[in-house]
């Protein structure tokens, strides 16, 4: 069973956030960075590690792994920056999301994704839009657009604008 709206192959850029693998759809990612030194911005959630200079630009910073219940991410020759578009209500905001490590770029038919899994009422899993099978492994596919609430968005675009970048 596949899932609604994923009628095509797609690439997906596959990441790590402890030993789980995430992906994300490549048409969302710009570009993928070394971890670099993050400016922490006060009274942000702490999900948000602060903000990063792309070329001239305020980019904030999301620590995934603390937004999905894990462990802070800690810096390592792996760490990375994962530069992501989102569109939260007609809005396009960049943003750079922690990873502990980018594996590759992967193609997924749509017999290879299933549903995402219903896991009762109480937790969120909407921005999962399926669960990518390769190799006996599972990727959870996720939809950056909706990792993030429109709340949560006006704080990390407020985080960013203090500086006149946009």
């Amino acid at each position: 069973m596949s899932v609604n709206g994923i009628t095509e192959t797609t690439q997906y850029l596959t990441f790590k956030l402890d030993e789980e693998i995430f992906s994300v759809d490549i048409s969302k990612v710009r570009e993928v960075l070394d971890f670099t030194t993050v400016t922490k911005v006060p009274q942000t959630p702490d999900f948000m590690r602060g903000v990063i200079n792309l070329r001239g630009s305020v980019v904030p910073v999301v620590d995934l792994r603390l937004k999905f219940g894990m462990s802070r991410t800690e810096k390592t020759v792996n760490t990375c920056v994962i530069i992501v578009e989102i569109n939260i209500e007609g809005e396009v905001t960049v943003l750079g999301a922690l990873a502990d490590s980018v594996q590759e770029v992967i193609d997924l038919e749509p017999d290879q994704i299933e549903p995402a899994p219903k896991i009762g009422t109480r937790l969120r899993t909407d921005f999962i839009t399926g669960m990518g099978k390769r190799d006996n492994q599972f990727i959870m596919i996720l939809d950056i657009d909706k990792i993030f609430s429109s709340e949560e968005i006006a704080v990390v675009q407020g985080a960013s604008s203090g500086s006149g970048s946009e």
